[in-house]
């Protein structure tokens, strides 16, 4: 029996940390824009290569935390998938569920570093999800896939329902393109559902305030709603009570990978049977602890470091709003 069951797309990342640029935040008020010389040669400061996406992080974070962790993913077959299946097997994950696809390549992403804040580039190969024949779980951890989603969303659905497994959702990009249609069946089956304020919106609609957004995510079927906002920190409604928790003080050298880390070590929480406070320190430790570091993987926390920092910071707690 696991855990914890990862499922997503994996992907290799390149990190590309660059200087000369700019950021122009006139042209829309609501976003703003990096700019760098049309048609030139950016120098590029460091570059490196990491193991990523959504899924392949949560499997990694999961493994740290004590938890065993398997991963349902495809990847190509081909040397990328070949160096992402290496690394995973080092942190502990079992791969039994990992499919290779022969006829595409593995997920690629080009993940770019600007004064700590990073934009990313990626390209999702064309896939067929299928949701293999499963071993008991206690968590699913569901978040990013490529375009032909659907059908695996229906397939978790239907699972963790009639098997009693609480699912843990982080949609990516395409589901969130595809409306909250695509992921209504989903989002009934949901313990608790990880997004940030923007993408929030992007399900539920425009509302007043963020306690409206933890309310209108309730309404549509997750148990736990988890909101980040970046420098405003994270906001939490229990079906009961809302939360809100501060950023830690800690330097930052690069965000990728802060959500994933965040619910990974929430989810962690709630497995070792901590209340939704402490799941939310948990969370905010890991996250801080990841952006120390550059990629998504590296500083990812085990439990004994876990236990450390949150003790470091022991001082900074949820309070209710």
């Amino acid at each position: 029996m696991y855990d914890i069951i990862s499922i997503g797309d994996a992907t290799l990342d390149t990190l590309l940390k660059i200087h000369d640029a700019e950021v122009n935040c006139s042209l829309h008020s609501d976003r703003c824009m990096i700019c760098v010389n049309y048609a030139d040669k950016i120098p590029v400061d460091r570059l490196d290569r990491k193991v990523a996406g959504n899924a392949a992080n949560n499997a990694v974070g999961s493994s740290r935390l004590g938890m065993k962790t398997a991963f349902y993913t495809i990847l190509g077959n081909d040397g990328v998938g070949e160096f992402i299946m290496d690394k995973l097997k080092k942190e502990g994950v079992d791969l039994k569920y990992t499919i290779h696809d022969p006829k595409k390549e593995t997920n690629s992403s080009f993940v770019m570093n600007y004064k700590g804040e990073r934009t990313i580039f990626f390209y999702h190969s064309k896939r067929t999800y299928s949701l293999p024949k499963l071993e008991k779980t206690e968590w699913f951890y569901h978040t990013s896939l490529g375009p032909n989603h659907e059908r695996l969303n229906k397939q978790i659905a239907t699972y963790v329902t009639k098997n009693k497994i609480k699912l843990g959702y982080n949609p990516g990009t395409y589901q969130l393109r595809a409306g909250y249609k695509k992921m209504a069946e989903v989002l009934k089956a949901v313990e608790v559902i990880f997004v940030n304020k923007e993408e929030a919106a992007t399900i539920v609609g425009p509302q007043h305030d963020i306690r409206h957004y933890l309310l209108a995510l309730h309404k549509v079927g997750p148990k736990i709603v988890v909101i980040t906002d970046g420098s405003n920190g994270s906001f939490c409604f229990d079906g009961e009570k809302f939360w809100q928790m501060d950023i830690l003080n800690t330097p930052v050298v690069e965000r990728t990978g802060a959500g994933d880390s965040y619910a990974t070590a929430f989810i962690a929480a709630l497995y070792y049977k901590k209340s939704v406070p402490e799941a939310m320190c948990w969370g905010t430790c890991n996250s801080s602890s990841v952006i120390m570091k550059y990629g998504p993987q590296d500083g990812l926390l085990t439990k004994a470091k876990m236990l450390a920092f949150h003790k470091k910071y022991k001082h900074v707690c949820p309070v209710n709003f």
